[in-house]
């Protein structure tokens, strides 16, 4: 009898093969690593690991809202509020939770089932109440879906536009992984435009433009634009003027718009508050009705702001524009996976609708949210002014998100001692820094970075601000090390 091979690399999709997911490579396979050395009590030149590669903010001591796990706790349990255990209930919970509570079950029935393909109809109407809250035009539950986080809404209308191996998106440099790696599994075209360093990563709608005709050039049919907005990797809030170019650029060119922004509530800078992309295309529409007919998708998520619950995958994307029958696409697509998690959908709905002043849990859910984010605010400034400090880097202001995205400039020596290693000069450092330090980063190249450059990107999600002093310190050594 003849047996065939068993599954190999090689059998394997090669799309799937070459995609790349930077955050979760190499230095995060090796500070795994190290941290296991630790606990197995081996000595190294540090006492914890910090994982300041990723964004997931409970893994770095986050704490979650106190009011939102009362509410999810009272949906996975309901027997707590039943008739003969809500009198002790009402001891160790408060009258608001329990309410949300109650009205979410009645809504939902169980967690434990499966919702409407689009989402729960209740939630879907508090989103948009809190989008027409937020922007000041009109929302319609219709458009919304809720998503096992903002990453599986992305999957899915790259799922959608990509046609075939000729298809393209516009994606900025530097971009979250996410968008290569989703291309790249789809075998779509990633098609590059650069922000703007020296301008605050300001979008250069030139090098936009440029990124444009060239694909063109090439055969490629060019469906979509991406904008991050407050930035990943690189912490920039846009200003209004300059979204604007952007939705005439969508509009003069066909170009469905994707705005990722899930860093919304992550703003610090007082001259860049956060506005939404619909806001400003809806204001534009309503100076100029030639600007209607664009197709926009707007991603949120409940990972990131003062909330950080990456683990319980909760989020949505709203629909502005598109023809029915490639809604009815969108819809048939999300209907394949039955459902984002219910637990998610309950999330999104205390993230949109918290704690109100003039109820009870209000002042807990103001202290603890205001802690948070004057926390971020001031670990941003400290990693901000320790990176302005260093020899050879340069780093522009923290705006917003939970990043910064520094330019190393490293002598010629440190240049050749990472080709000898096999590496490229940002990774390079980046392993040197881990093991110096305990300190995880990601090598700007796992992003995008315009040629000749080094770039490192970092979260300020660690809890104290000591760490920036060990990375200070290590800098000194490594450029006093590999001087010329």
């Amino acid at each position: 009898m003849h047996n065939k091979s068993r599954l190999n690399a090689d059998m394997v999709n090669p799309h799937v093969r070459a995609a790349e997911y930077a955050v979760r490579g190499e230095l995060a396979i090796k500070a795994e690593d190290l941290r296991d050395r630790l606990e197995a009590g081996e000595k190294l030149p540090f006492d914890h690991v910090i994982n300041a590669n990723i964004g997931n903010p409970q893994q770095l001591d986050q704490k979650p809202l106190t009011f939102f796990r009362q509410v999810i706790a009272l949906t996975e349990c309901p027997d707590l509020i039943s008739e003969e255990n809500l009198p002790v209930t009402r001891k160790l919970f408060p009258s608001d939770a329990i309410e949300r509570a109650q009205g979410l079950l009645k809504e939902i029935g169980s967690v434990g089932a499966y919702s409407a393909s689009q989402g729960v109809m209740g939630i879907r109407k508090n989103v948009a109440k809190f989008l027409q809250e937020r922007d000041g035009h009109p929302a319609d539950p219709a458009d919304i879906y809720l998503t096992a986080g903002a990453s599986q809404g992305v999957h899915t209308i790259l799922h959608i536009l990509i046609a075939n191996s000729s298809t393209g998106c516009l994606i900025p440099i530097p971009q979250y992984p996410l968008y290569t790696a989703t291309l790249a599994m789809l075998n779509g075209r990633a098609v590059p435009y650069y922000l703007d360093e020296e301008k605050a990563w300001s979008v250069s709608m030139n090098d936009m433009r440029d990124g444009l005709e060239k694909a063109e050039a090439q055969g490629t049919d060019v469906r979509a634009l991406v904008v991050i907005n407050p930035g990943n990797p690189t912490g920039n809030c846009l200003a209004v003027e300059d979204m604007r170019d952007v939705l005439r650029f969508c509009k003069e060119e066909g170009l469905v718009l994707l705005a990722d922004e899930v860093y919304q509530t992550n703003t610090f800078a007082s001259d860049r508050p956060f506005v939404s992309f619909k806001k400003v295309y809806r204001d534009m529409c309503a100076e100029d009705p030639s600007m209607e007919g664009l197709d926009m998708v707007s991603f949120h998520s409940t990972s990131k702001g003062m909330i950080g619950e990456c683990g319980r995958r909760g989020g949505y994307f709203e629909l502005t524009g598109f023809d029915k029958d490639v809604r009815d696409i969108i819809y048939k697509s999300v209907s394949i996976t039955l459902c984002p998690p219910v637990s998610g959908q309950i999330l999104v709905d205390l993230m949109v609708n918290p704690p109100k002043e003039g109820e009870e849990s209000y002042p807990l859910y103001n202290k603890e949210y205001s802690h948070i984010y004057n926390s971020l605010k001031e670990r941003s400034q400290a990693l901000l002014s320790a990176f302005k400090r260093m020899e050879g880097v340069d780093c522009q202001d923290a705006q917003g998100a939970m990043y910064l995205f520094p330019r190393l400039t490293l002598p010629q020596k440190a240049l050749d001692a990472a080709a000898e290693a096999g590496k490229t000069a940002d990774a390079f450092y980046c392993l040197k820094l881990l093991d110096a330090t305990g300190v995880c980063m990601v090598p700007g190249s796992g992003f995008g970075q315009k040629e000749g450059t080094i770039h490192l990107r970092t979260t300020f999600l660690a809890p104290g601000t000591e760490y920036a002093e060990r990375i200070v310190k290590f800098h000194e050594d490594f450029m006093r090390k590999y001087k010329d």
